[in-house]
């Protein structure tokens, strides 16, 4: 009889949202679906964010009762000096997605349940989806067979709004999320009086008039080192600039993420 040709392996992977560093923020249908997985990767970022890595650890040693293999990998660095922008995104993508096909080509050569836990949200200013996709369509043109499917989390919006007991909207109205980036290139949107701002580097808060704005800004939600300030912005945006440097310098990493509101509605 002629040789058959062996099947194409079928790859699971799903996407586990586990909050932002709070062990409790792991929710029982993360759990669960952590048990499913026959593969759990973990990405290590380098030294100074080698917390990241550390509570990913604990999660798997506590709530991992299932026969799973652990993976640990390290992270492609995004080119921060190449330009346009988006060019380097996506070509940093790109590099993280051969990354998850090698490993899942290593260690789950015959298909199987994978699980990456993911910091907050996969849906919110998370690359996991983007990645995911260029993984499922290499595959493909190899194929294979990638189903991706997504486990919310806790998310830095709601995290911060909890953290400084605010509403995230004003009543009726429409709220912006947006990056420093973006911020520091438009400006304010016309028609909003509330905007949260994440993936800011640079404060741009500092690029706006800040009479009649006030600020709740925080960095490491949910975790020990935990910093909340908030006021108006004219008052308190330099303190925030500082109190950012200080604690990236002391941690070698920093999140944060903050919200502005306009006028009376603050």
């Amino acid at each position: 009889m002629p040789a058959t040709s062996p099947a194409a392996p079928t790859i699971a992977l799903r996407l586990i949202g586990i909050g932002t560093g709070n062990p409790g923020h792991l929710t029982l249908q993360a759990i669960a679906a952590l048990n499913c997985a026959d593969l759990v990767l973990i990405p290590r970022k380098g030294a100074d964010k080698a917390d990241l890595a550390d509570l990913r650890r604990m999660i798997c040693a506590t709530h991992l009762s299932a026969p799973a293999q652990v993976v640990e990998f390290d992270m492609p660095m995004r080119d921060a000096t190449s330009a346009p922008y988006l060019d380097g995104v996506n070509d940093w993508h790109d590099a993280i997605a051969a990354t998850w096909a090698s490993l899942i080509a290593t260690h789950r050569p015959q298909g199987g349940r994978v699980a990456l836990l993911v910091w907050g949200d996969p849906s919110l200013y998370d690359s996991s989806l983007r990645i995911a996709e260029r993984l499922k369509r290499n595959g493909e043109r190899d194929g294979s067979t990638l189903h991706v499917e997504v486990t919310p989390g806790l998310s830095t919006l709601q995290l911060l709004t909890a953290a400084h007991a605010i509403p995230l909207n004003t009543l009726a109205a429409p709220v912006l999320i947006t990056t420093g980036r973006h911020l520091r290139e438009n400006g304010w949107l016309a028609g909003v009086d509330t905007i949260v701002v994440m993936l800011d580097g640079a404060c741009a808060f500092q690029t706006l008039p800040p009479d009649d704005l006030h600020i709740y800004w925080a960095a490491y939600l949910g975790m020990p080192q935990q910093l909340l300030l908030s006021g108006p912005l004219a008052d308190i945006g330099e303190r925030i600039v500082i109190a950012r440097a200080a604690a990236r310098a002391e941690h070698g990493w920093i999140m944060d993420a903050y919200l502005l509101r306009r006028g009376t509605a603050a």
